[in-house]
């Protein structure tokens, strides 16, 4: 079983919407490396404890960190900064886990964001699953195919993923590549609804959120990460992205 931990940065409005990009960050883990996982999680909050004093209880949040936001006044903005630098090295270093990215940009698109984001992310990690290239992350001798996975994503619009879930399992049409029409592709391989999470009480989703905060900053970047060059922080991660989800195998589904 794979477990798909997923996060949401921007607003899905597309009109006088304050952010153009609508992006969903997800890091998936095969359920045999999740004990080891919580484990070396631990060991780094461990060590943001002992090194920026920053206590195990507090909810790393990327957003609120650099926003006008009183909860983290007591952090100097430069060790807010360093902590999110070491959240995406901590990843980097760990063998056993992908991330991958989708992206929406309203400033072209005129759809339904959320369920395109949602669909596409679906499908991408049920395509992954079902073609062997998640291997890499799985230390099991059985084979892949008989494996599943489910979603768990942070606080959402939780009614309306779990709709577009069920409907996908049943209905999930593909353009024919052999001519004119649509194929009918259920999603089989994802099990259960969605099982929402609050990110406060989530180690994993906190990591999650920083992913998803530096891949808007790659792409919209504010005046003080572009200062600091804390706009490429993303690329911390190039090592760990599932490359298979797009032609330019960069591991994010830029949508336009």
């Amino acid at each position: 079983m794979y477990l798909v931990y997923v996060d949401e940065s921007g607003d899905t409005g597309v009109t006088n919407s304050p952010t153009r990009y609508f992006i969903l960050s997800a890091l998936i883990i095969h359920e045999n490396n999740w004990n080891r996982f919580i484990d070396d999680l631990v060991d780094f909050r461990r060590n943001l404890r002992d090194r920026y004093k920053f206590k195990m209880r507090e909810e790393i949040h990327a957003a609120e960190f650099f926003q006008s936001s009183k909860k983290y006044d007591h952090i100097d903005k430069h060790i807010k900064l360093q902590i999110c630098k070491k959240t995406l090295d901590f990843q980097k270093s760990l063998d056993y886990i992908q991330v991958m990215f989708i992206v929406i940009d309203k400033a072209t698109f005129t759809g339904d964001v959320f369920e395109t984001a949602w669909k596409y992310l679906i499908q991408r990690i049920h395509n992954t699953l079902d073609n062997n290239n998640f291997r890499v992350i799985n230390n099991s001798s059985k084979d892949e195919n008989n494996d599943n996975f489910i979603l768990i994503p942070d606080k959402t619009d939780d009614k309306k993923l779990t709709q577009l879930v069920r409907k996908l399992r049943r209905y999930n049409p593909i353009p024919s590549r052999f001519g004119n029409g649509y194929l009918n592709l259920p999603l089989t391989l994802i099990v259960e609804d969605p099982y929402t999470k609050d990110s406060m009480n989530s180690y994993i989703h906190q990591l999650v959120d920083v992913n998803a905060y530096f891949m808007k900053q790659s792409l919209d970047p504010t005046a003080y990460m572009k200062r600091k060059k804390a706009h490429n922080f993303i690329k911390r991660l190039e090592n760990i992205r599932c490359t298979h989800i797009s032609k330019e195998k960069n591991g994010i589904l830029m949508v336009k």
